[in-house]
């Protein structure tokens, strides 16, 4: 048996597939990479809604009590948890002609938009019970049915129409500056809008619907803006069949918890929206602290312009040091000590000094919010390095899964939090035990959670250990088809036992401790 025929048979990365080569090659145009961009400002349209507004919405507009809200939307993770694993293996199953990821992009978004607007316009005929019951619907089958589907999708998307390492961290810097100026918009507009609309429970559901038809009509342009190479482009072989990238839903997940970094990332996804989802607890913090709830625009532009430019600068940092590990570090370091600072300022009352170090902090996150779908890209190639086999729908499902359990996670114990404190949305003034909690939730958390992914960070070097398994993968290429040394055994397994052994060293090699 020939080299070529042993590789192709197992599907692992062996002779002839050049892998460097491969991540060197140009996929995309500028308009391609923006058009996948645009695609999360409908995921941002969800996001922020629910992250930033819709506790308010319920506490203050629907009359219903913070802690029971908190604890209907932990519920909901729940069955968030297990349908984020469901999609993504589902999606790596799928095969049409628009490709595995496309479909379920498309369409999931539809549903995203009836159930966003079904939240924010809860009948103010209904009784408590029902209301609760109303939204408990609809925000499950919002985050554990349509969201999923949708944001599983549009994260594997970076893996599906692109090898190229550098595109993939700039259409991650792309991505995220659109999501963060959608995030910028809605922070800035949604107080005034609802305002305008009539406020009340008025105000609140004509937002959501022009929110919602801004999202469908942005995700269906993303949708169509890309395409995803074929099966056998994306495993660099020429004979792969189909039949040999089925694995049970058990395997799939065997191989995905093996990856280490994959579990770092999953983490630091997770440790992400927590920090983000107690951030847009400002709404709070600027109402009944300082005074003025308009200022959740201010803060939101001080925030998220350096986010933007940080994220226009991230490919250009990341090529001059060739890689995206010192670089999330470095970048991290900032951000830690920015907050550290926000908090000081916060308590000194000091809105200019809170504004600036809110700016640095989030200029120090931008490269780590530009290159984590790269990260992912690159954690999913270490699985496919190490076994021959691609499970990028399931490896994805990270993005949604840390998406919506961290920012679920960080509303419902905010929720908690609220209500502990006595909070009482029909008070115009808050009682002091209100007040210091909004205090511990809007600057205290986000300082520990951005010390804890700078100590994750130090762990990902993922980078390192890919490149070193792809040359050493090319260099048995290479000794195989010049002396035959995959052929002397005669066993199609043999290529990969082979490649598996150096993945395993080369954990050693990447492990910190």
């Amino acid at each position: 048996m020939s080299s070529d025929s042993a590789g192709k048979k197992t599907g692992a990365p062996t002779a002839g597939i050049g892998l460097e080569a491969a991540s060197e090659r140009k996929y995309l145009k500028w308009y391609n990479k923006v058009g996948y961009g645009s695609g999360d400002v409908a995921g941002n349209v969800v996001y922020v809604l629910l992250s930033a507004f819709v506790m308010i919405y319920l506490t203050d507009t629907a009359g219903l009590n913070a802690g029971v809200v908190g604890t209907l939307m932990m519920v909901s993770r729940l069955f968030d948890g297990f349908s984020d694993l469901i999609f993504g293996a589902l999606l790596d199953r799928t095969n049409t002609r628009m490709g595995k990821a496309r479909p379920w992009m498309l369409w999931g978004f539809v549903g995203c938009a009836a159930m966003i607007i079904a939240i924010f316009a809860i009948p103010e005929s209904l009784g408590d019970t029902a209301k609760y019951a109303w939204f408990f619907i609809a925000y499950t089958l919002l985050n554990a049915v349509f969201y999923t589907a949708n944001n599983i999708a549009y994260s594997s998307l970076t893996a599906l129409i692109t090898r190229n390492s550098s595109e993939r961290v700039q259409m991650g810097s792309i991505r995220f500056m659109f999501a963060f100026g959608t995030n910028l918009l809605i922070q800035s507009i949604t107080v005034g809008g609802v305002a305008m609309f009539g406020g009340g429970a008025a105000g609140w559901r004509a937002m959501a619907i022009v929110y919602a038809l801004l999202g469908l009509a942005v995700n269906t342009l993303s949708v169509f803006s890309v395409k995803e190479l074929s099966p056998e482009e994306l495993e660099g072989e020429s004979e792969s069949g189909p039949e040999d990238d089925k694995l049970s839903v058990a395997e799939s997940a065997k191989m995905l918890l093996s990856n280490k970094y994959y579990l770092i990332i999953l983490v630091v996804f997770l440790l992400t929206q927590i920090f983000t989802a107690m951030l847009n607890m400002g709404i709070y913090f600027m109402t009944y602290i300082l005074g003025d709830a308009k200022l959740l625009g201010t803060f939101a532009w001080a925030i998220n312009v350096p986010l933007i430019v940080g994220l226009l600068l991230t490919p250009l940092v990341v090529s001059r040091f060739g890689e995206m590990y010192r670089v999330n570090i470095g970048g991290y370091i900032i951000a830690t000590l920015g907050r550290l600072g926000v908090l000081v300022a916060a308590y000194l009352h000091n809105i200019p000094l809170m504004l600036v170090l809110s700016g640095i902090a989030a200029l120090g996150m931008s490269p780590l919010q530009g290159t984590l779908n790269a990260m992912i890209a690159e954690a999913s190639e270490h699985t496919w390095l190490r076994t021959g086999k691609r499970i990028d729908g399931l490896m994805f499902s990270c993005t949604s899964l840390g998406v919506k359990v961290g920012g679920g996670l960080g509303t419902a114990v905010s929720g908690w939090l609220l209500a502990a404190s006595h909070y009482d949305g029909h008070l115009d003034v808050q009682p002091n035990s209100a007040i210091q909690m909004l205090y511990v939730m809007y600057v205290w958390f986000p300082l520990i959670a951005n010390a804890l992914i700078l100590f994750l960070l130090t762990r990902l070097d993922v980078e390192k250990v890919n490149a070193r398994l792809k040359e050493r993968a090319d260099a048995r290429a290479g000794v195989g088809e010049a002396g035959g040394d995959f052929v002397a055994s005669g066993e199609a397994g043999d290529a990969v036992e082979g490649l598996t052994s150096v993945a395993g060293a080369e954990e050693s090699d990447g492990s910190a401790g």
